[in-house]
Parts: structure tokens; sequence; C-alpha cells
């Protein structure tokens, strides 16, 4: 999967990843920072989607899961990826998407998806700065009845947020790094 992971890094450098010696780059947080990556021109490439789906569902395929996915939009991609991974690899897994505001029609509920009560799930996001988005979206799965036993980022924008996810889910794992991406991006630059 080493080779999978690079391929991954070098389409994200090339597609989705920006930086600058002056921090021009403003955060949903509203800080301004060096770097800005989007993932999204890669996962919903068919070859990012195709890497990406491989990388979370080898993250997760120990962990008999039910479901993996996480809040809209970010996680979208990655979880139809990594559900039609495992598919193809003989343990299937659903994907889940979590609403950002709850819907006030039909069943009231935050998650779309084949899922019930009680059953163990993976939390997927594209990006972590703070983990912020991903909190959000376990305190929201855990409160439809999700068990949530593991957080999977994308990339890790190594400024806190895998460590303020790990308060609120103890197995948490990033793919992907900034100073992985950085490093390549300084190759191909």
């Amino acid at each position: 999967m080493i080779i999978v992971k690079q391929e991954l890094i070098d389409l994200i450098c090339r597609k989705s990843f920006k930086y600058s010696e002056e921090p021009v780059f403003k955060l949903v947080s509203g800080r301004m920072s060096n770097y800005y990556v989007n993932c999204k021109p890669v996962t919903l490439s068919p070859r990012g989607m195709f890497l990406a789906g491989h990388l979370v569902f080898d993250e997760i395929k120990d962990l008999n899961v039910a479901g993996v996915g996480g809040l809209t939009f970010g996680a979208d991609p990655i979880a139809v990826a990594t559900a039609f991974a495992s598919e193809l690899r003989g343990k299937p897994v659903n994907a889940f998407s979590i609403r950002k505001t709850m819907k006030d029609h039909g069943i009231i509920r935050w998650i779309e998806g084949d899922l019930a009560q009680g059953n163990r799930v993976v939390i997927i996001d594209d990006v972590a700065t703070t983990g912020g988005s991903t909190i959000k979206a376990v305190e929201r799965a855990r409160s439809e009845g999700m068990d949530v036993v593991k957080a999977v980022i994308l990339v890790d924008r190594q400024e806190g947020g895998v460590e303020n996810i790990k308060k609120h889910v103890e197995d948490v794992a990033s793919i992907i790094t900034r100073d992985e991406l950085m490093k390549h991006w300084r190759v191909i630059k």
C-alpha cells in the first residue's frame, strides 16, 4: 500500500495542495495559513477515489464495523469510495453521510445511510486542522446511537486537529500528513 499512498500524495500535491511563503489562505476558522488543502478535486476523481477508498479501507478492515462516513460534504466521496473498496475486497462496509443541518421533514435524523442504533462505525474526514468538523460528526453519530470506534483523516494538517479528535475517539489515524505533502511538493514544484 506504500505505492498507493505515494500515488495519492502525488495526486493531492498536483490537484489539491497549495502553499505560499505568506499566509494568504483563509481557513474555516478565519485564521490565515500558508497551506491550503482542498481534497475534493482528488476524492471526486476516479483515480483519487480508488486510492483513497483502498487506503481508508486498509485502516478499518479489521474493525468489524457496519459503516464509514462523516460530515457532508468532505467525507462523502471518501465514504463511498471506501464502501466500494470494501465490497471489492469481500468485507462490505456501508457508507453514510452526516448532515450539517437537521432535516425538518420525513424521518428527522442527522445520518443518511443503512445503519441501525448500536452499529459500530468509523468517522472519516478529508482534512483536519482543528478537528472541529470531525468532532461534530462524532457527536452527531453518537446522538443517533452509533458506536464510534475510530476516526480516520485523509490529510492531517498537523495543527492539533488529530490531538483534539483523540479527546473524543481513542483510535485516530491519518493517512497523509502535511509534512509528507510538503516533502513531495518541494520535489515536484
